[in-house]
């Protein structure tokens, strides 16, 4: 029998498969305002993109950066050089970008099989530094919303991952003690290097086989794919 009851679930690219849905996103505000003008192709677009956006994230994540600096600063790297610069103008392309986001449903291969494994055996919460306001509609458009008893987010928490005090956020609206709780999730700092910090047990996945960036302290426990959960759990 497990020894844990309570599953917190990182939600992108964990479950919901952010980086197809938002390049797919992308592609579709490229499309509508033609921006092969200037840029050629949408590969072109977002290989500018996505790198300042990677980036953009662990800084924000690190609270290096703000919500609004992260909304400002990845679109006007793109937008700026077609002569798209003023906050009100990038503030609508962006509305445009999470509306579509929202409105994807491609999740990680195996998600919904693993929640309905899970979902009867433990309580099961999303933990997410995504923003509420996309967060929740993407959880309710893809058909993932039913599977959670609660989702936890870094806005209400008023820390992010992989901040220790979003994990004690967690663990305290949740009633959950830190010795039956286990974060799962695919990104190192985030996820798994922030649980350890909260002395939370840690399952990554890591669909990219990629190395420990700490091989001295490894995770409680490694996948390469959601299905393998379930012969541990």
């Amino acid at each position: 029998m497990s020894k844990y009851r309570n599953l917190f679930i990182d939600l992108d690219d964990t479950l919901w498969d952010t980086y197809h849905n938002n390049r797919q996103s992308l592609e579709d505000v490229f499309n509508a305002h033609h921006y092969d003008a200037h840029y050629g192709t949408f590969e072109a677009f977002f290989a500018v993109y996505w790198p300042n956006n990677v980036e953009l994230w662990h800084k924000y994540e690190n609270g290096e950066i703000n919500k609004q600096q992260l909304i400002l600063n990845r679109l006007a790297i793109v937008l700026n050089p077609m002569g798209i610069t003023s906050e009100s103008g990038i503030l609508e392309i962006n509305r445009e970008f999470l509306f579509q986001t929202t409105t994807k449903k491609l999740l990680i291969d195996g998600a919904i099989d693993l929640l309905e494994y899970l979902r009867p055996r433990y309580r099961l919460f999303i933990l997410s530094n995504g923003f509420h306001e996309v967060q929740m509609k993407k959880l309710e458009n893809s058909g993932l919303a039913p599977y959670f008893d609660k989702v936890i987010l870094s806005e209400d928490a008023a820390f992010n991952k992989p901040q220790k005090g979003i994990f004690d956020y967690a663990l305290r609206s949740t009633n959950s003690r830190k010795q039956e709780s286990l974060m799962i999730g695919d990104a190192w700092t985030s996820d798994i290097s922030g649980a350890k910090n909260a002395h939370i047990d840690q399952l990554w996945f890591n669909p990219k086989h990629l190395q420990p960036k700490d091989t001295s302290s490894p995770p409680t426990y490694t996948v390469y794919k959601l299905q393998e959960i379930k012969t541990i759990l």
